[in-house]
């Protein structure tokens, strides 16, 4: 019984040496990490204007604001990957490729969370920052860009860099609007070898997991260091 459950095993996963077939994942894997790239750096530039406006103290801008975040919180992001690449296309004439519509719904959802991140770390400042940048002679923008956003920036790293973490595993989802990546191609090759092979699944998707698991651990731990070192020096 152990003998063949070993076999079953080593079976299941002699589907990856056949042809070109890690070697496929591989490059799946590539288009999973430049969508999740390309989203997280739009995310993180927009997100961060998008933080300071919402500290702005003005009513209707903070309820715009709100109503945006409390939109792309609720809304699952199959739903709005569903509506940026067929209801664009059939109720606006925008035709969107898989990628495209993938990075423009991560940027969003990105750009809220990142948004929040970035109010939340601004609110938290100590009002003596401020004071001390005024006994010192600073006028408000200065003591903003020269002593609240250095400080803003250090406090988001590890907030950020979670995540960072949380989009890459998210991407599993653009497999649903035609996008070519790691899961799709783990699916190809599944179906593809399911008579001959029909282990396959068990050996195809432990490598997928493995594969996210190499890219996300990294920075989980980096982001875990840095939350310490931080409480360290607070």
């Amino acid at each position: 019984m152990h003998s063949s459950a070993l076999e079953a095993i080593s079976t299941a996963f002699s589907v990856l040496f056949l042809g070109k077939n890690f070697v496929r994942l591989l490059g799946g894997l590539l288009v999973t990490i430049e969508i999740a790239a390309v989203s997280v750096l739009f995310s993180l530039f927009f997100g961060f204007l998008f933080g300071i406006i919402m500290t702005v103290k003005f009513k209707p801008l903070q309820v715009l604001c709100r109503i945006y975040l409390e939109f792309m919180r609720i809304m699952p992001q199959l739903v709005l990957l569903f509506i940026a690449y067929y209801g664009l296309a059939r109720t606006g004439g925008i035709s969107l490729s898989g990628e495209a519509a993938s990075v423009l719904v991560f940027t969003l959802w990105g750009t809220a969370e990142m948004g929040d991140l970035v109010r939340g770390a601004l609110d938290s400042m100590p009002k003596h920052q401020y004071e001390s940048g005024r006994a010192l002679g600073l006028k408000e923008k200065q003591i903003f860009f020269y002593i609240i956003i250095p400080q803003t920036i250090r406090r988001l790293i590890p907030l950020s860099m979670n995540l960072i973490t949380r989009m890459i595993k998210t991407t599993c989802l653009v497999v649903f609007v035609g996008v070519i990546e790691v899961v799709k191609i783990g699916q190809q090759i599944i179906e593809a070898n399911r008579l001959e092979i029909p282990s396959a699944s068990i050996a195809i998707y432990a490598v997928i997991f493995f594969m996210y698991f190499i890219v996300c651990w990294p920075l989980s731990v980096a982001a875990g260091i840095l939350e310490k070192k931080q409480k360290l020096k607070s």
